[in-house]
This record gives structure tokens, sequence and C-alpha cells, in this order.
């Protein structure tokens, strides 16, 4: 196979899913000793050993990675045989596990990062000001326009179109639902407080940066990445955030800012299908995961002042 021919093949899986695969083989083989091409006896061993200890997501996950690996190499796929799928119904049945989300963040939070975050941007030392600049920058385009992660780390400088006062218009290359990696352009709005176009035009400004990835990252003397920063990275710069504004950011992640907006946006009446709209999901069950619904109980939900009668 050509150079090119693996280049686009590299390009047509995200970077994510192969390191995924890449654990999940590397768990199966090193981690529990077992032998590739597996057998589908081998596999539900395997499942049936980790039944306890691994989510059943995370076993659909590892399920994946083996039946990519047989056939990509040319093998029969052990993980479609009947006793495969029968154990892990099974295991569904017997360990069910509630799902772990992240903590949707509130919008209180978010002003209390960005205060934090602006006291140090009147620093007298270059990294701190650019750090917290970047920050700023980052966790409110990231709540106002429910980006992933890896949304905010694909940004690149130069196909981005801002507006000053008014608003902004990103690309972006590819997405989570965007599968066929056709790319897409979505708008911000400037507001009137906690504006994420005023924060990217004054990271751009403070940066001098005109091209290359929104996002990157910072040594510790200042000096900018060539690179983008690294979607893990996100929950970090969120967490260390949250904790200088006095709160406790353990319970949060990058997954948080999606969630967050999802939550406020249904508590200020947006319909579902124009917060699917905006945030790009097709599937309602899927919105619904990241939306706390209050229950409207009204005068019958008692408060933490009200006396039971």
């Amino acid at each position: 196979m050509t150079t090119a021919a693996e280049r686009y093949l590299q390009a047509a899986r995200r970077e994510s899913t192969i390191r995924r695969y890449r654990q999940a083989l590397a768990h199966y083989e090193a981690g529990w000793g077992g032998f590739l091409p597996a057998s589908s006896e081998s596999i539900v061993r395997y499942l049936a050993e980790h039944a306890e200890s691994l989510s059943i997501s995370t076993l659909r996950g590892h399920l994946a990675a083996l039946a990519r690996w047989h056939q990509s190499h040319g093998f029969v796929d052990p993980t479609k045989a009947p006793q495969v799928r029968d154990v892990l119904r099974g295991i569904q049945a017997l360990h069910p596990r509630q799902v772990r989300q992240a903590e949707p963040l509130q919008l209180r939070e978010l002003e209390q990062c960005v205060t934090a975050l602006q006291l140090e941007a009147a620093s007298s030392q270059m990294n701190v000001r650019l750090r917290a600049g970047r920050d700023r920058a980052l966790l409110l385009l990231g709540f106002w326009r429910a980006f992933r992660s890896d949304d905010l780390c694909r940004l690149r400088i130069e196909t981005n179109q801002l507006v000053p006062g008014e608003g902004l218009s990103l690309f972006l290359s590819s997405s989570k639902s965007d599968r066929d990696h056709q790319g897409g352009t979505v708008s911000v709005p400037a507001l009137q407080r906690l504006c994420p176009v005023q924060a990217y035009e004054e990271w751009l400004t403070l940066s001098q940066l005109q091209q290359g990835p929104v996002f990157c990252g910072i040594d510790r003397w200042g000096h900018l990445a060539p690179t983008a920063m690294h979607p893990y990275s996100v929950s970090r710069v969120l967490q260390r955030a949250l904790t200088r504004a006095g709160v406790v950011g353990e319970r949060y992640s990058g997954h948080s800012l999606r969630r967050g907006f999802a939550t406020w946006a249904s508590r200020n009446q947006w319909s579902p299908k124009a917060l699917m709209d905006y945030v790009g999901w097709r599937d309602v069950h899927t919105a619904m995961r990241y939306v706390d619904a209050d229950a409207p109980f009204g005068d019958w939900r008692r408060s933490a002042s009200t006396e039971s009668k």
C-alpha cells in the first residue's frame, strides 16, 4: 500500500477511536493474555471474566476493536457469534449500572470561572495573561456553542470569520456527528455579558495569532505551541478555573460545557427541536440525556425554608 493511501485511510478514522481501539486490543492481549486471531469461545470467556469490573459500554467498545482487527486482517469476525451477543445481554441484565454523566456547568459557575480568569489576565507575567485569555475564550465558546472538547481543539483561525460586536462563524472540519467529514459552519452570537465573541477577539489580539489552531498549548515561559491543545486538556482547563474560583472542580469534565448549555437552554424554554438543531443532535433520546429537567410541581415543591404542613 502506498504512503498516500495509508495517509487517507488514517484520515478516515478518528484519532480518538484509533487510540481506544489500540488500548482495547492491548487489554485483551497483554492485560488478559488473549491471542489474535481470537475464537468466539475465548471472547466469551474474556467478557465473562470482566463482567463485574468493566461497564457494558466499555465491553462493547472492546468488542468493536476486536471486530475491526479481525476484519482488517481478513479473518472471520468472532464477535458476531450468537454466544458472544447472548453473554453480553446476560451481563447487561445481571450487572446493570447507572450511566455516569458529566456534571452540567451552571451559568453562575461559568461566571465565577470568567471572573477568576479576568483577575489573572491582569497579571504582570505574560504566560499567566496568555493562559487566562485562552482559557476564557475556550470556556465561553465551549459553553455557548455546546462544543465537545475535540471540536474546540479542531478550530482553526484561518477558517473562522469574526465580526466584532456581532458574531463569529466557525468552521468545523469534522465532528462526532459528521461521520462523512463534510465539515460545517456554525455561528456564535455576541452576547451582552459572558460574551464568547469578545473573548475570542481579545484572545487573538493578545496572542497575535493569525493562523493555526485557535486553542494551542502554552508553556511556562509563555511560548505558544504550533499545535492544538489535546482534547483531554479541556477538562483540566475547566477544573483549574473552577478551583481558582472557589468551586470544587473534580466533579466536572470538558463535557460539562456541552451539558451545561443544554440544561440552560431547556430551562429557558428552548424547544427540543431548536436545541437539537443548535447543538447538532439527530436523536431526541441523545439530547434528553444532557438535559436536567425539573418536574413542574410548582407550589407543591418543598423548599429548604418551607415547613411541612
